[in-house]
């Protein structure tokens, strides 16, 4: 098994087989705190090999850092990987949409993704405190 791509972006789609992102990014700036962010997606595109064959369970989940889960709730994708004949491999794309991110205060944070109890990906996101009208640097405007 092999993540091929793991990104947050604003938004995703799997169009037959084809993985399509649009705003990949790891850091949100915010006005003030708590903050929220109102959508964004999860991109996953995942390679398995014929020794990946049976049931896996795929667990998406976003992490303080503190090692606590902001989404408790978020439910586990079960995955049958069965290796069509005549192929080398077998490729999954995922997406996953995250509505209304909470993020109590600043700091570090990532998207943890595991497949059966074992981390395969991890996507940094950091949250910063930029108060509108301070932008600068290469950094946007708040979006929160």
């Amino acid at each position: 098994m092999e993540v091929q791509i793991a990104s947050l972006c604003d938004t995703a789609a799997d169009y037959s087989g084809k993985l399509c992102l649009l705003g990949a990014f790891d850091t949100i700036l915010a006005a003030k705190f708590p903050a929220q962010h109102p959508f964004c997606s999860v991109a996953l595109r995942i390679v398995f090999r014929d020794t990946d064959e049976g049931k896996h369970t795929l667990r998406v989940n976003l992490i303080d850092a503190d090692g606590q889960s902001l989404l408790p709730g978020m439910p586990v994708t079960p995955l049958d990987i069965r290796m069509p004949e005549n192929q080398f491999f077998a490729t999954v794309n995922l997406v996953f949409n995250l509505q209304g991110m909470r993020f109590n205060k600043p700091g570090q944070y990532s998207v943890d993704i595991t497949l059966d109890e074992q981390m395969i990906a991890r996507i940094p996101l950091q949250v910063l405190n930029m108060p509108v009208g301070q932008g600068g640097g290469g950094f946007p405007e708040p979006s929160v």
